[in-house]
This record gives structure tokens, C-alpha cells and sequence, in this order.
């Protein structure tokens, strides 16, 4: 391929410049000024550039350069995100400190050298026949930590350690346990001195023995110490927000704020909500126009840029949600009072005043510093009832609120199907909540339902939120986006080819709309948490960052988050940046990599919070279900793998391992087409979506598995084994091709034998 050469240095020139940031090349084109008649031509010289290893394309076809961070041509430095129980994982490009960051590169099993979470490493960057790149990790620089609990056991006589969260199997010794009344079993912390590798065997010093593993409020704080999630806040930042109190009571709270204590307003949280960050009002005006008030709390007038507040609430980032306590991202004091919009109590906002036109479109926007006065608090079951029975709630909550409430379901469906129709994708995915006794143990569990009284505080947030990133882009303003990237088309590809297996009539995948039509067309079927779940596989992952990619889920092309500055950060910051605004002093000017960094701090804590929230769900519901040993209940297989299959439990949301090995009495063997495990005799079979009765096998609490015994497959006979809800498919024979395929190939003999004979 040839290039033009002066084109070529003068991308390189770039692209290994200090000021350089991973680019896609439109960026690119637009840094270096080129004429729209170059674009092409820059196009191929990247391209040839990338085949002669001098640059790479790293996730979203960002061009990064191979030689920018001085190790060989082939390796790129960076910050290892672990997967899949660190059988597989991720590296960030240049996240090191030197301001050089990126999408990720793909590292894939076998290939991850020992190299756990946020480890500093180098990999060796090479093409990846799935197209794109992928790496090796070939040197660990730097561990980003030592610390790790851990199961204690007796091995050999030894006094060793079972490492949570790690992929290594093999313990770490322990040699002086100070006369520690440890027991088998027991939880403890650990820091490693070396790691088990195939050269050595591991090495730690016992910090903490947490507690037994029988007592059930050990499992919390095993989690927040493998998570490294604080306990308390230090004593300067709760002494700054008892002076923020102070300051508060002693102030005129409607100085220099938009008075609205007057306007009806109510908020709709959970029945145990801690905190009230956002709360609503509406007004139905002429012409069938709609005028929405979004109320969210001001948490920044508390946290002033710099302070101890300011600088605990940026490294935890995020509130996290454990099943048996909160471990909030401000003090108390701050989120479940000062900015905590309770009833009757006079509170300072940041409001969102959306105009809507009859068809829910938006006509107008403001966004400005409030005060407001909360007049009723409910919550999602009360709102629930009462859209089933209006006329039973007048006299309890008065004509205003439920005339409000109405009209707030109205406004809210309405947005809501315009969404749809547009192209948006519900990704409703329920979470798990345990149902815990007085004592911390767990009693049963269930899924929370997105039902309308959700939908409409969901459709209004995400009103206000597209409202103020718009406000901001229209400014020209650098921010921390909500940023969503579209899908690759590989994994499109996969999708495309996994529903395809199943038969629901839908060959190709390449839209939202056909998304969609996936997600409708398994909805409250057997398939749907295996079809949800694979969905959400193929999408590409939220994060926070300043490049403006849109939200492809939302189908949002301007969107923040800005509605829960209690409990994450990143809307503190957007806060902040209206705040200067309406000040009318300079805005920072943040650099693109600066944000960028940010922006991966709070994805990353996010993303622990969120793996913190799943591992102490799984781990009490696995103490709960080791005390039902051999206890049968019923099943639904949700993924199937070649060497066994999970099935998700119908009593407790929680899925078991099914091995291969354990289905006895025939030979199995794993098909794609229809994504299941067939059996040489007829009619066994096990395929996604079957419906089984199971008796709970074994629990293992240090691997944090469960292990599951087929009593039943209630499917097998029903059907034909592969047919969906459209029956497209064709009943399998011994031989694995479908019986029509066989009739077929018996007709053409037939046909041919005819032709011979004439």
C-alpha cells in the first residue's frame, strides 16, 4: 500500500507527542487540520502505519502508538482489569501515570502471567484472529496490592491460606499465626509477600484473624476488606461536614435561589430508603403541554472543591449497597440530613424545569439553584396501588397528590413509549434482594420488578439528566459524560448467531430494534434470563469519560449522570460546573486526559462496588442453602457450557453447576444448535430453558460455587427439542442432524435412483 510519507510522519509526530491522547481518526484528522477530501487517504496511512507495527488500534479503533511510552515496538504498559475469575481479563494502554490512556486490550486465557486486579504490567501486543489486537502480559511491574482474605486451613501440618478473589488454587503459608485461636474454616487478612506461582510457593503474614465462618456477619466483612471498602470515615472529613451543618442552620437558605417551597412536590423511593436525593413536580398547562420540576439534592454547596469532604467522596466515588448495610460516599450527616429532601423540611436543589409538548418532546430546558419544601414522601408499592385503585388512596393522601401522581404516570408512559419507538433498549435486568432476619441471616430472597411506579421516577431521570448534558454540551464544555459505545460487530455477530441456535425466528442482529425484538420475543418465557443475560454480554460496558460517544442503550446522544450526587461522584462534578455557570466565573479547563482518568477512577470503583454487592449476595445465599442440603427444588437451565450447564434456581435467584460427568446413564455430547447437551438415547437431552427439579449437591463457600444434582428434566418429551415459540426447528436424531435433513437426503436418493433407472 502506498502512502504519502509526509503524511505519515506527520501522524507519528503526533501521536507520540506528551499532549497525544488515543484518538479515533476523524480526532485525529481534526488535530492535524486536515481538508475532508484527506480524511480517505489519512485512513490508509493509519492503516499501513498499523501493519508495520509503528501504531495499534486499541479498543473503538483508538490509534495508540506502540513506541509512545518507550518499551519495544510491540508493548504497551498498563493497568490489568481481571475477568472472568482471572481466567481471562483486560489491559488499559498507557494508565500509569503518564496521562497516556486508552480502551482496552484483550488478554485471553493462559495468557495473564499471575496478573490480578489493577496490576501495573507489560504485555506483548499481537493481532488477534478475532480481528482487532489482543496481548500477553509478560512482566507485572507493579502489584497494586497485598492485602487479600482468605480461607485458613491445615495443609500438610502447614498453617496455610485459601486467597478469596484470586485465580490461584494453591494456597499461601503462613508461618507464624501469633498464637491465634485459629480454626479450620475460619476468615482471616492476610498480606502476601509472594505469590504462588509454578516456580514458588506463596508467602504471607497474618494480619487479622476477621472471625468463623459460621457466624453469618463475617461475610460482610470479608467482602469489604477483599473489596478494600472503607469502615468508617476519618475524623477530619466527619469534623468538616459537622462545621457544613453549622453553617447551614446559621444561613439563609433561599439566598440567591429560585424560591419554589411553595410548588407541590413529592418524592418516590423504596419503602427502606436512607437518603431522598431527588424529588418531582408537574404542572399540566394549556395546549395540552406538560411543565416537569426535577428536584435534586445540592450536595455541592456542602463539599467544597478541596476539602477532606471533597477529596474521601472522589476516592470512594460511589456509595456501595451491601444486603446488610450501606457504606455511603458522604457522611451521614450530609446524605441522610442536610441534602436528604424529607418532608417539610427546607432544602436546597439543583432544579431541572423541563417543558414537554403533548407527544412528550422537548421543547425547552432550565437548569438552575432552588429551594424547595417536600410536601409527601412515597414509596413504589403505596404508587403501584395506586394505579390499580386510585379511588382508595383520596382520603389518605388528598386530591393534590393523587391528581399529581396521575399525571406524573401519564407524562411518564408517554416519554417512555416515544423512547422505545425511537430505538431504545429496555435492559431491564432485576436485581436480588435478600430478605435478612434480625440477626443478619438470610431468610429467603427475590427479584425486584421494574414495575410503573420505577418507570416513572426512571423516565423523569433520565429526562433531567439528557437535559443538563445537553445544557452543558451546547456550551462547549468539557464534562463527565454517562457514556454508552455502540456494540462491536463481532459480538453482534455472536448474538446473531446464539439466538439463531435457538430458533426465535430472528437471524441477524444489527440494530437496537432487533435488540429489542430479541428481548420482547423471550419475555416471561423459560429463555429469558439466558437471552437477557446474553444480550447484555454483547453490549459494550457503561463508563464515565469526557469523549462524546452518546449512550447507544438509551439511544442518547447528549447524556450525564446528574440525579444522584449523594452517591456518585461523577454528578457531584457536573454540580459543580453549573454552579460556575450561573456564577459566571471562568470554567476549569480540565484536559481531555485528566477527565479521561477521572472518569476511569469512578467506572472503577463503580465496578467494585457493583462486584462487592454480588459477591456478599451469592456468599450468604450460599451459607443459607448449605444448611438445606439435599434439598430438592425446581430449575431452569440458563447457560450451557460443553462441559455442563448452570440452571438457575426458581426458590432462591441463584444458578448451580451441573457437570457433564454427573449426568450419568448416557454419553454427552455439547450441541450449538439449540445450546444444549444431547445424549446418544432418545430423548436426553438437557437445552437452554428446560425446566428441571434438582437436589442441592454441594456448596463450596471457599470457591463460592454451587453444585447442583438433576432429579428431573420436566422438559424432555415436551416438544421438539429444539422448536422455540416459533417452532422453526427440526427434532434431532441419535445422530445429531435433524430428521428432516434426513428425510431429505432419502428423497434425493430416491430421485437419483428414479434418473439412473429412466
Amino acid at each position: 500500500m502506498k502512502i504519502s510519507q509526509e503524511l505519515a510522519d506527520r501522524v507519528m509526530r503526533l501521536v507520540v507527542s506528551p499532549e497525544y491522547r488515543p484518538s479515533k481518526p476523524k480526532q485525529i484528522a481534526a488535530m492535524l487540520q486536515l481538508e475532508p477530501d484527506d480524511y480517505r487517504e489519512l485512513r490508509r496511512t493509519i492503516k499501513q502505519l498499523v501493519l508495520e507495527g509503528r501504531l495499534l488500534y486499541g479498543g473503538n479503533h483508538l490509534v495508540i502508538s506502540t513506541g509512545a511510552i518507550g518499551g519495544p515496538q510491540d508493548r504497551v504498559r498498563g493497568v490489568f482489569r481481571m475477568a472472568a475469575g482471572g481466567q481471562f481479563g483486560f489491559v488499559r494502554p498507557g494508565d500509569s501515570g503518564d496521562g497516556a490512556v486508552s480502551e482496552d486490550i484483550f488478554i485471553p486465557p493462559g495468557q495473564t502471567g499471575g496478573a490480578l486486579e489493577a496490576d501495573q504490567v507489560e504485555v506483548k501486543v499481537r493481532p488477534s484472529r478475532r480481528g482487532g489486537n489482543e496481548g500477553a502480559v509478560v512482566e507485572i511491574l507493579q502489584r497494586a496490592r497485598r492485602q487479600f482474605t482468605g480461607t485458613f486451613q491445615m495443609v500438610n501440618q502447614r498453617a496455610a491460606v485459601y486467597l478469596d478473589g484470586t485465580p490461584h488454587e494453591e494456597p499461601v503459608f503462613i508461618g507464624d499465626v501469633r498464637g491465634l485461636p485459629l480454626e479450620p474454616n475460619d476468615k482471616v487478612f492476610v498480606e502476601v509477600v509472594s505469590f504462588p506461582d509454578e516456580r514458588q510457593e506463596g508467602e504471607a503474614v497474618l494480619l487479622e484473624r476477621l472471625g468463623s465462618n459460621r457466624n453469618p456477619g463475617i461475610d460482610t466483612l470479608t467482602i469489604m476488606r477483599q473489596y478494600g471498602l472503607p469502615d468508617e470515615f476519618p475524623e477530619e472529613v466527619i469534623a468538616e461536614a459537622r462545621q457544613r451543618a453549622d453553617e447551614f442552620e446559621a444561613s439563609d437558605p433561599k439566598e440567591n435561589r429560585k424560591d419554589l417551597t411553595d410548588l407541590y412536590t413529592l418524592t418516590i423511593d423504596p419503602f427502606d430508603a436512607r437518603d431522598f436525593d431527588d424529588a418531582i413536580s408537574l404542572a399540566k398547562e394549556e395546549q395540552g403541554r406538560w411543565r416537569l420540576w426535577v428536584h435534586i439534592a445540592d450536595v455541592g454547596h456542602f463539599i467544597h472543591p478541596g476539602g477532606q469532604l471533597d477529596q474521601e467522596a472522589m476516592r470512594r466515588a460511589t456509595s456501595v449497597y451491601l444486603p446488610d448495610r450501606v457504606i455511603p460516599m458522604v457522611p451521614e450527616i450530609i446524605s441522610n440530613h442536610l441534602a436528604s429532601l424529607q418532608p417539610d423540611k427546607v432544602r436546597l436543589t439543583k432544579t431541572v424545569e423541563i417543558e414537554f409538548d403533548q407527544a412528550g418532546v422537548v421543547l425547552s430546558t432550565e437548569v438552575y439553584n432552588a429551594v424547595i419544601r417536600s410536601d409527601l414522601r412515597l414509596h413504589y408499592a403505596a404508587v403501584d396501588q395506586f394505579l390499580e385503585h386510585p379511588e382508595n388512596f383520596i382520603e389518605k393522601w388528598g386530591h393534590e397528590a393523587c391528581d399529581l401522581v396521575s399525571q406524573m404516570h401519564d407524562l411518564a408512559m408517554t416519554i417512555r413509549q416515544r423512547r422505545f419507538r425511537r430505538g431504545a433498549i429496555s435492559m431491564d435486568m432485576p436485581d436480588i434482594k435478600l430478605d435478612l432476619d434480625r440477626n443478619g441471616k438470610v431468610k429467603g430472597a427475590h427479584k425486584t420488578v421494574n414495575t410503573e411506579s420505577h418507570q416513572i421516577i426512571e423516565e423523569f431521570m433520565l429526562s433531567a439528566n439528557e437535559a443538563v448534558a445537553t445544557f452543558l454540551d451546547d456550551r462547549g464544555l468539557r464534562f463527565l459524560r454517562r457514556i454508552h459505545p455502540s456494540p462491536e460487530r463481532r459480538k453482534l455477530r455472536q448474538l446473531s448467531m446464539f439466538v439463531r441456535d435457538l430458533g426465535l425466528g430472528i437471524d441477524t442482529i444489527e440494530s437496537r430494534f432487533e435488540i429489542q425484538a430479541v428481548l420482547d420475543r423471550v419475555a416471561k418465557t423459560s429463555l429469558e434470563d439466558a437471552v437477557n443475560y446474553a444480550v447484555l454480554r454483547s453490549m459494550s460496558k457503561a463508563v464515565y469519560g469526557p469523549q462524546t460517544e452518546g449512550h447507544y442503550a438509551l439511544d442518547k446522544a447528549n447524556y450525564c449522570h446528574f440525579t444522584s450526587p449523594i452517591r456518585r461522584f461523577p454528578d457531584l462534578t457536573v454540580h459543580r460546573l453549573i454552579d460556575r455557570i450561573h456564577q459566571e466565573v471562568p470554567t476549569p479547563d480540565d484536559s481531555m486526559g485528566t477527565l479521561i482518568k477521572l472518569g476511569h477512577h469512578c467506572s472503577d470503583q463503580e465496578r467494585n462496588a457493583a462486584q462487592a454487592e454480588r459477591e456478599l449476595t451469592m456468599l450468604k445465599l450460599l451459607h443459607f442453602l448449605k444448611k438445606n442440603l439435599g434439598e430438592t427444588m425446581t430449575a431452569v437451565v440458563s447457560r450451557v457450557f460443553a462441559d455442563g450447564f448452570l440452571a438457575r434456581c426458581s426458590k432462591l435467584p441463584i444458578d448451580g453447576y451441573v457437570g457433564i460427568d454427573q449426568l450419568t446413564g448416557d454419553k454427552y455430547r455439547y450441541e450449538r444448535r439449540g445450546q444444549m447437551l444431547v445424549g446418544h438415547k432418545a430423548h436426553n437431552r438437557y437445552r437452554l430453558g428446560d425446566q428441571l427439579t434438582v437436589k442441592i449437591a454441594k456448596v463450596d463457600l471457599v470457591q463460592r460455587q454451587l453444585f447442583l444434582q438433576v432429579i428431573k428434566n420436566h422438559s424432555v418429551g415436551k416438544g421438539k427439542p429444539t422448536d422455540r415459540r416459533q417452532g422453526k426447528s427440526d427434532r434431532q436424531n441419535n445422530s445429531g442432524r435433524p430428521s428432516a435433513y434426513k428425510a431429505k437426503r432419502k428423497k434425493d436418493r430416491r430421485q437419483k435412483g428414479k434418473r439412473k433407472g429412466r
